[in-house]
């Protein structure tokens, strides 16, 4: 008997976010599915570099520079992405920004809103509108297998919301509309949208928060598995929703937070 494999080959996917945290544990999955990756960064150049190196270099994995916070730069990085492969086949949406600093809707200021909203969904336009477009003129890199896949990371956010992050709460509950009304559109064509939403995630964004002495215990204690998770518990489920054996689900919101969007 053989086990099932969760295999990518053939196949060329676009991790944005992908130097640091989720998205770089996700890059390596997938690498590690048989896929070749492109990658985007916007500050973390040596770690996008090393991670380019360790899976494989340029020929297998290839690291973008690239802002992201309008729909020009995010078809800007589809492009670079196809321009070096040839094709797209998945496409993760994975770069955000979370202000961590609490700022009431009183004394949110309208700088860090525009922003969080250019980066956060703005962007996020331009890679869809771009992608879509590619893998509708493309054949399918296998007999049978979708045209292509395209999954969003939201957050528990997006669905119960969270005070004094009202603006990253907004971002991300668009994200999950986006995937229901993409799925609609596109499914019939043959291209699959999913939405993975995580919860408290230990990465580099959440460090400060996840491991502080008072508030790490609280957050917790609000997860019914009693922890927060891990980089690659959320790319798992990201890498899954891009193989054959998910190739049945459009459309959904696939929870990864321990069971904490049911009690909060």
């Amino acid at each position: 008997m053989t086990g099932v494999s969760l295999l990518l080959d053939g196949k060329v996917a676009l991790i944005t976010g992908g130097s640091r945290g989720i998205g770089a544990v996700t890059v390596r999955l997938f690498r590690q599915a048989g896929a070749r990756v492109a990658f985007s960064y916007r500050e973390a150049r040596e770690q996008a570099l090393e991670l380019r190196s360790s899976c494989g270099g340029p020929e297998h994995c290839l690291a973008i520079q690239q802002e992201l916070s309008t729909p020009a730069y995010g078809r800007s990085l589809v492009a670079a992405a196809i321009a070096a492969f040839g094709r797209l086949d998945i496409l993760v949406v994975n770069h955000g920004i979370w202000p961590a600093q609490d700022a009431p809707i009183t004394e949110m200021t309208e700088a860090q809103w525009h922003q969080t909203i250019a980066i956060n969904l703005d962007s996020v336009f331009g890679l869809v509108q771009a992608a879509t477009a590619q893998m509708e003129r493309q054949e399918p890199a296998h007999q049978g297998a979708a045209k292509g896949h395209i999954v969003l990371i939201s957050s528990t956010a997006g669905q119960r919301g969270e005070a004094n992050h009202v603006d990253y709460a907004v971002t991300k509950g668009a994200l999950i509309s986006l995937t229901k009304s993409l799925s609609s559109e596109l499914a019939p064509k043959g291209i699959l949208v999913n939405c993975v939403a995580p919860g408290w995630v230990d990465t580099e964004m959440s460090a400060a928060s996840v491991h502080d002495s008072e508030l790490g215990p609280k957050i917790a204690a609000g997860i019914p598995v009693g922890r927060v998770g891990h980089a690659r518990e959320i790319a798992g489920p990201v890498l899954f929703l891009c193989t054959p054996l998910a190739g049945f689900i459009s459309g959904e919101v696939v929870n990864v937070n321990g069971g904490a969007v049911l009690v909060g």
